[in-house]
């Protein structure tokens, strides 16, 4: 379980409004698993942030699946995120689930979602 700790639960822009993934790693022959979050500005498309994610993983010895995506508003100086939208390619991700991973890290935040497309 060490290496699955190592792993953050949160890899996020520190601000912005951007693309998240949100993904399942598990231990081939189902035993651990956990969920991540990961978004950046920097991916274009949703698939450009899960195809980085999933080689990372894989060497540390995870299975990978994408359960969806959406966007991430960060606002750091007012303490909030906002989680809404989808992916196209993927689906729409839980928000609520990103929600509650989020709350782990970012744990004076005021942290909300929505179905809502912008």
């Amino acid at each position: 379980g060490r290496a699955m700790a190592a792993v953050r639960d949160v890899e996020i822009d520190p601000e912005g409004t951007f693309k998240y993934v949100l993904v399942l790693l598990q231990r081939p022959g189902g035993g651990e698993q956990r969920h991540i979050v990961r978004g950046t500005k920097a991916a274009e498309f949703h698939n450009h942030i899960f195809e980085k994610v999933r080689p990372e993983m894989e060497k540390l010895g995870y299975e990978c699946k994408c359960l969806g995506g959406g966007k991430i508003d960060h606002n750091s100086k007012d303490k909030k995120i906002r989680v809404f939208g989808l992916s196209t390619g993927y689906g729409k991700a839980d928000h609520a689930v990103t929600v509650e991973i989020l709350k782990k890290v970012y744990t004076d935040y005021e942290i909300t979602w929505s179905d809502d497309k912008k």
